[in-house]
C-alpha cells in the first residue's frame, strides 16, 4: 500500500504564537500519546476547515490576519507591501 503523500509548510509565527503550540501540545499529550506542535497545527486547520461550513465569520478571521500582518511588519498591513 502506498504512503500518503505529504506537503511541508514553513511559516513564521511569534514567540506567543509558538508558546500557544506548546502549551496546547503539552495539554493534549497523554502519558500514553505525546502531541507534537506540527499535529496542533494539523488540528486547527482542520477545525477551521469544519467551522467555516457552518456560521464561522469570514470578515472576523480575515481582521486577525490583518491584526497579525500589522505586528508582523512594523504598522504596515501586508497589501501595503514592504520597502526595498
Amino acid at each position: 500500500m502506498p504512503k500518503k503523500e505529504r506537503k511541508r509548510l514553513q511559516v513564521v509565527i511569534s514567540e506567543e504564537q509558538d508558546a500557544l503550540l506548546t502549551k496546547t501540545a503539552y495539554e493534549l499529550s497523554s502519558p500514553e500519546r505525546l502531541i507534537s506542535k506540527s499535529e496542533v497545527v494539523r488540528l486547527a486547520i482542520e477545525k477551521i476547515a469544519r467551522e467555516m461550513g457552518g456560521d464561522i465569520q469570514l470578515d472576523d478571521l480575515r481582521a486577525l490576519l490583518d491584526d497579525e500582518n500589522v505586528s508582523e511588519h512594523g504598522g504596515k498591513n501586508a497589501s501595503e507591501g514592504e520597502d526595498a
